[in-house]
């Protein structure tokens, strides 16, 4: 009678237990994962990859070489996500494996000084290219793209707290806005090259180098596309919301990574059929 009683309880304590709703499909966790790589890095990040590099040729064997590393780490992530399925990304493997204590720290370093300052660089990169059309003559008021910035993140961050479905629908959005901004630019690059403006990707002058490549020049060239590769793992903060996430967030992967680094490598094609790499190094 008493086993009989507690397996009743057990049963009740499961269904009174709260989840989070399963509301993001294939297509919004490719999303999430297209929309948080892509960002204000890949108009970052290109003049620091081709200075460190010191070559055309070499910067963009960076770029596709950082697109296979961001393919391992989201694989990785997949095969955790999917042996430990909680949201929570990395506090919740740390957590999971070492105990709270870490999770605690890790948790306090990632919301102080991790993502704030990522998502400050995000915000006023932002901020900037909205502004930059009504002062056209001269930079925007540092004051006025603080207080654009602001008022975004502040706004998103309302949203993400409300509701799911309307984060999710205001990612799909901009995800799709970045990657018609960045299709344009390529498409733009295509143009150039089939009207024989491609003297910088001529393989002759490709890997001519400003300096001599040095382990650490190179190094420094993969941690410049690493800031424009991060955020391949959010998916994994939203784990729990995930509909079916044992083939989703592998497939998620399959697809999203491959077509950023294809994103990635064609706008720097197409960045150097507009521009010499003088001119990109002396851009701001």
């Amino acid at each position: 009678m008493d086993d009989k009683e507690k397996r009743r309880k057990d049963e009740n304590s499961n269904d009174d237990k709260v989840t989070l709703k399963k509301e993001i499909g294939l297509m919004s966790a490719c999303a999430i994962i297209i929309g948080n790589i892509i960002g204000s890095g890949i108009f970052i990040s290109p003049k620091g990859v081709l200075e460190h590099a010191g070559s055309v040729g070499l910067s963009l064997i960076v770029w596709v070489c950082g697109g296979g590393i961001c393919a391992l780490g989201s694989l990785c992530y997949a095969e955790l996500g999917v042996t430990i399925p909680k949201s929570g990304g990395d506090y919740s493997y740390v957590t999971e494996i070492f105990g709270g204590l870490v999770g605690f720290l890790l948790l306090w370093s990632a919301v102080l000084i991790m993502y704030p300052t990522t998502l400050a660089v995000i915000a006023l990169t932002f901020s900037n290219y909205v502004l930059q059309p009504a002062f056209q003559n001269c930079l925007p008021p540092f004051i006025a793209t603080k207080l654009l910035a602001t008022i975004c993140v502040l706004f998103l961050t309302w949203v993400n707290c409300s509701s799911v479905r309307w984060a999710t629908r205001i990612q799909d959005i901009f995800t799709v806005g970045k990657l018609l901004a960045l299709g344009l630019i390529i498409v733009v690059g295509l143009v150039q090259i089939f009207k024989g403006h491609y003297d910088a990707l001529q393989p002759s002058v490709a890997f001519e180098f400003t300096q001599d490549p040095s382990v650490g020049q190179i190094a420094l060239a993969f941690l410049q596309a690493s800031f424009a590769y991060s955020g391949w793992n959010f998916l994994n903060y939203v784990t729990e919301e995930v509909v079916d996430p044992r083939k989703n967030l592998p497939r998620a992967i399959y697809i999203s990574i491959p077509l950023v680094t294809l994103v990635y490598t064609m706008t720097n094609i197409a960045y150097f059929t507009s521009m010499t790499p003088e001119e990109l190094l002396a851009s701001n």
